[in-house]
């Protein structure tokens, strides 16, 4: 479990392709290998990955073909900055929002409009996804946990303040660039326990027999 707050910015070192579409990722991150170990998590552009091995301010991770399917991480080439974040651990803060590191779908830029003091840039967003996603509501991008400004039948909006900018890798982010997507938790559980419930209400009134005694 993540929670959206990116500790380092930093930058992929090797993606060696292995058997059945999956590929040994290097990823270079001081701050994150200072106490990795093997079999810790650490978040690259939001998904969470694995640690094989840490050495020398570098972790290796093994990424399966349908995690590079499923995110933006199979069009990382070395020399690209990543946004890294180690596992939360239990009693610290939650400066973002509860993210798992599961991307649930790749967006795209489509717009930056820059101002004085901070920068909205508006996303494409797959349809599916689109139900989960609320003005005010939470959403993480290439791992980082943003506040959804506007929202658009399929496309959304956020605003990014000049450290986001500076320290995560949506300020290089250019028009048609891919992110990886990652909607609140918590609205998914909420439709699915919602719709569970539905059907048994429908299922006990179709089952109703009704009649006079």
């Amino acid at each position: 479990m993540f929670t959206g707050i990116v500790e380092e910015l930093g930058e992929i070192v090797g993606v060696t392709p292995t058997a059945d579409d999956s590929a040994l990722v290097a990823v270079r991150g001081p701050l994150v290998t200072s106490d990795a170990r093997h079999g810790d998590s650490i978040a690259v552009n939001g998904v969470c990955l694995t640690v094989v091995e840490a050495a020398d301010g570098v972790f290796t991770a093994d990424v399966m073909g349908e995690t590079l399917r499923r995110s933006a991480l199979g069009a990382l080439r070395a020399g690209d900055p990543v946004n890294l974040e180690r596992a939360a651990a239990l009693g610290s803060r939650l400066g973002g929002h509860l993210v798992q590191g599961h991307v649930d779908g790749v967006g795209e830029v489509i717009s930056r409009e820059p101002a004085e003091q901070w920068e909205t840039v508006r996303f494409r967003l797959p349809a599916a996804l689109a139900r989960y996603v609320v003005e005010k509501g939470s959403i993480t991008i290439d791992g980082v946990s943003l506040t959804v400004a506007e929202v658009g039948a399929d496309e959304f909006a956020v605003g990014l303040i000049p450290t986001t900018l500076k320290l995560t890798t949506l300020g290089a982010k250019g028009v048609g660039d891919p992110v990886n997507l990652e909607v609140d938790v918590v609205a998914k559980y909420v439709e699915r326990l919602l719709g569970a419930r539905l059907t048994d209400a429908d299922a006990g009134l179709t089952g109703s027999t009704g009649g006079v005694a």
